[in-house]
């Protein structure tokens, strides 16, 4: 008799992904269910889940934990299940506000200017972030980076300012080459990247931080005439995300993809959770179904509205509607931070990372954001489908769900939320079985079934059969 395999996670840190006893299920019948799923309509494929190795995380990696403390931590984040399986991964290019020191790769005295980049280098790297990723890289080799730049060189800018100012017009072919070198330095290293993008947050010119901004009309042009092809030909060839920044104003990066000669390099559009809504991902997609999405940056931290922890918000608000509104893949901001929200340089105070590692003992703590994307992550394998099932945000209930179809053995995935303050018995039905759970009040629940196999082989599966990691499919 086949049977549904649960793990939980509640607000009361009661349960921390903790698996709960099998299932029975049930042949459908005639009855209704809260949950309908239809595996044979599918929608976009996911590549994966990760947070971003700043320069902050990297540092603490490297200098506050010991190599097997180390060891231990990423292999449980990038290590294939039961472990996190984390496939995704975000690097700034330059310093950011997580980064002890401010600088970007091409760094020369004031008044000078450098447009053969005949000074450029990855120095700053070299000493955390390059060999933290390659320690990342040698448990999972099928990381997907996504790399983008605080802003140009000074020298690029109006300001000659790394705070602030925009790309002068006359350097967008060089800071194109820019680009280009950073994904030429970084391969020499054995770090492939797989997409870039122009500027975080290119609508915001922070004046605590590295930041620069640029319009629409420049980033179209910097596609179209100078990165676009430099990009072309290239194997394999790097994607380029549009945007970078949060889901309002719309306008901006639908306006880039309104310029034919810059979206025919254009593979899809990054996304912050800053501002806006996550259905602003959706307009973009109808306008451009072919333009993929990925939520690229979203920080959870110790300010007042959390004050109750985030577990329900980031698996509610970032995993289930962004991903029911296109996104393939989801990467956290930073990977790790320290008891003091930091290194940081200027910006975010409040900061948190996916965990907190303490500087003093190297301690580790797993945050809320952890056992969100861990609800995913360790679950719903690079390559599966996202599948139709009813949307049951829409009716007040205070229930949310999305619904995969992994490739590998045909399992099917649910990830509920249940934001009300009491106990709710929720009904399932995938066409051919039906099954009841009662979720426990704020709770986090994965549901895994494969219909003609017992929930206790899954688990095994995950188990024993792991050293068979399903690869990321970019389709």
């Amino acid at each position: 008799m086949p049977s549904v395999a649960v793990w939980l996670s509640t607000t009361d840190h009661r349960s921390k992904l903790a698996p709960q006893p099998d299932i029975p299920v049930s042949p459908r019948g005639s009855a209704t269910a809260d949950i309908v799923i239809d595996p044979t309509t599918r929608y976009q494929s996911i590549t994966g889940f990760g947070a971003a190795m700043t320069d902050s995380s990297a540092w603490l990696l490297h200098t506050k934990m010991s190599a097997p403390e180390r060891q231990a931590l990423l292999r449980e984040l990038y290590g294939p299940p039961p472990n996190l399986n984390f496939n995704m991964m975000r690097l700034t290019i330059g310093s950011s506000d997580f980064s002890l020191n401010v600088y970007t790769l091409d760094d020369i005295p004031f008044g000078q200017i450098d447009p053969q980049l005949k000074h450029f280098n990855i120095a700053a790297n070299l000493q955390d972030v390059v060999p933290m990723m390659r320690e990342v890289l040698a448990i999972n080799p099928g990381m997907l980076t996504i790399a983008s730049p605080w802003g140009a060189p000074a020298w690029m800018r109006t300001t000659q300012n790394l705070l602030g100012g925009e790309l002068l017009e006359q350097y967008e072919g060089v800071y194109a080459d820019y680009l280009v070198k950073y994904l030429d330095a970084y391969r020499s290293h054995g770090i492939p990247i797989f997409a870039l993008t122009l500027q975080n947050e290119p609508a915001y010119a922070p004046i605590s931080y590295p930041g620069m901004t640029m319009g629409a009309e420049t980033r179209a042009r910097v596609v179209s005439k100078y990165l676009g092809p430099k990009l072309a030909d290239r194997k394999p060839r790097t994607a380029i995300l549009e945007w970078d920044h949060n889901w309002t104003p719309v306008e901006e990066p639908l306006a880039v993809l309104a310029d034919p000669d810059a979206a025919r390099y254009i593979d899809g559009v990054a996304w912050h959770c800053y501002g806006g809504s996550q259905h602003e991902q959706g307009r973009v997609h109808r306008a451009h179904p072919d333009k993929d999405a990925y939520i690229t940056e979203c920080t959870g931290g110790d300010w007042p509205l959390s004050v109750n922890g985030e577990l329900l918000w980031f698996s509610r608000n970032l995993l289930v509607t962004g991903i029911r509104q296109w996104a393939r893949g989801v990467v956290y901001w930073n990977l790790a931070l320290d008891e003091n929200h930091g290194p940081h340089f200027g910006g975010c105070s409040r900061c948190r990372g996916v965990v907190t590692i303490d500087s003093e003992t190297g301690e580790v703590t797993r945050n809320d954001e952890y056992y969100a994307l861990a609800h995913f992550s360790r679950f719903v394998e690079p390559g599966a489908f996202r599948v139709n099932s009813n949307d049951t945000d829409v009716d007040d209930r205070g229930i949310a769900n999305v619904a995969f179809q992994n490739e590998s053995d045909g399992s099917l995935v649910l990830v509920v939320v249940n934001l009300n303050k009491d106990e709710r018995r929720l009904s399932v039905t995938d066409g051919r079985n039906r099954f009841e759970y009662a979720m426990p009040a704020e709770s986090v629940a994965t549901f895994v079934w494969d219909p003609d196999l017992p929930a206790g082989w899954i688990r095994r599966a995950q188990r024993w059969l792991s050293g068979a990691r399903p690869q990321a499919r970019v389709d």
